[in-house]
């Protein structure tokens, strides 16, 4: 249940822009899920997080493609 509200691009500051356009960029995606936009509430806690999740998505032992399938199956096995 969500008890903040969303911050969408237009209204974000600087700092929060700047990640929602890294994330974008890196993921390929046009716009942030609400995930990202709840988080930036707290700027350094959106900050940190993605920061985190670059670090465990970079090239590695197992490729980005299986990476993400693996967060996807956790998500919805959790849901």
């Amino acid at each position: 249940m969500l008890t903040g509200r969303l911050i969408e691009y237009d209204e974000a500051g600087e700092d929060v822009r700047r990640i929602y356009d890294d994330i974008k960029q890196s993921r390929g995606v046009k716009d942030v899920n609400n995930f990202w936009k709840a988080l930036a509430n707290h700027p350094p806690t959106l900050v940190r997080t993605w920061e985190s999740l670059k670090e465990v998505m970079a090239p590695g032992a197992l490729d980005a493609r299986t990476k993400e399938m693996i967060y996807l199956a956790v998500s919805i096995s959790n849901a």
